[in-house]
């Protein structure tokens, strides 16, 4: 394999087609995707005639669909499950000119090379991005002072998008105008003379928990005639939540396991708020505009500075200070350090 002809950490902006077509390419998680979203509503404005593609785990299409800034989903599962000498044949045909990697990934980068992508942008921080992007932006994610909103814009500026954006105007640029139906069995289920709050009170691993006791607290301080509380989860979180919630506030209705990922969309589109750590559906709730408290660590990189949700009734705590206790994992004595009634303040 020989390196790229264009070797260059120093980027200038590229002459594309008058309609070109554009590959984002993020194959993480939700809430990484939901803040990537931006990114496509600046593309589209720079270039008004391109197709914005998103390249993204199969999982994630209902909230692509929500989006009015992409123009078409590109399968990850699909295409990784492809023979290997027929997966660059099936992305050539696409017709892109450009592919952006804002998540990198080796096979991608090397799927897209020989894929022939005439424009492959990547960060210089990769070894394999010297054998297969041929521009390379000269920054690193971890320890940036920048959003990761922010950051995704980095790699914008081979496109001539040079500006990064506040987090303001990244919290109005979601695009998210098509949203799911909510089924009637879901939609009756919501008080409109209350507001209807939604706890999501685990993250998969994906971030530091709020204790259970916390979440208790939070409920039994709530005036019972002015919240109706909601809990969500994976089918496979039903019994824990079950033992460490529903068990002492039988009037909270569980959702657990009960929603997919397009109504999971629908029902947080239709509720009040959302209270939760940095997961999915906390960066959901912020960018579909909804009274939103996140729960976050200080430690880095899992800091609000980092990943606090954007949009206009989005909010977020943390401890004050910088702390390296959990860094390792387990019990979080910083997000525990969170105090109910400071999440009920915002709430109120």
């Amino acid at each position: 394999m020989r390196f790229s002809d264009e070797i260059c950490t120093f980027v200038s902006e590229m002459k594309l087609s008058s309609n070109p077509k554009i590959i984002i390419s993020r194959t993480d998680n939700i809430g990484d995707v939901v803040l990537t979203l931006p990114l496509a509503k600046y593309l589209k404005e720079k270039y008004p005639d391109s197709e914005i593609i998103f390249l993204g785990k199969r999982y994630i299409k209902p909230l692509i669909d929500c989006c009015e800034n992409i123009d078409r989903f590109l399968d990850w599962d699909t295409l990784a499950a492809m023979p290997e000498n027929e997966s660059p044949q099936f992305l050539k045909d696409i017709g892109a000119e450009v592919i952006i990697h804002v998540y990198p990934r080796p096979e991608i980068a090397r799927m897209a090379y020989k894929a022939e992508i005439k424009y492959r942008i990547g960060t210089s921080h990769r070894f394999y991005n010297w054998l297969y992007c041929n521009k390379r932006v000269d920054f690193t994610r971890k320890n940036s002072p920048l959003h990761e909103a922010q950051l995704n814009f980095e790699l914008a500026k081979p496109l001539g998008i040079t500006d990064i954006p506040s987090l303001k105007e990244l919290g109005e640029s979601y695009g998210l105008t098509t949203i799911p139906t909510l089924k009637k069995e879901w939609k009756d289920l919501f008080d409109r003379a209350k507001f209807n709050l939604i706890l999501h009170p685990l993250s998969r691993g994906s971030a530091r928990n709020w204790d259970w006791k916390h979440y208790n607290k939070l409920i039994e301080i709530l005036p019972s005639d002015k919240f109706k509380i909601f809990v969500t989860g994976m089918e496979t979180e039903s019994a824990l939540i079950a033992e460490n919630i529903l068990k002492h506030h039988p009037a909270v209705t569980s959702l657990t396991g009960k929603l997919d990922f397009e109504q999971l969309i629908a029902f947080i589109a239709n509720a009040d708020g959302l209270v939760a750590a940095s997961t999915g559906p906390l960066h959901i709730a912020a960018a579909l505009g909804k009274k939103t408290v996140g729960l976050f660590p200080s430690i880095r990189p899992m800091h609000p500075g980092r990943w606090a949700p954007l949009g206009p009734k989005a909010n977020c705590l943390a401890l004050s200070k910088d702390c390296t206790d959990c860094k390792k994992g387990g019990y979080c004595a910083c997000i525990n350090s969170i105090e109910a009634g400071q999440v009920k303040n915002y709430l109120i």
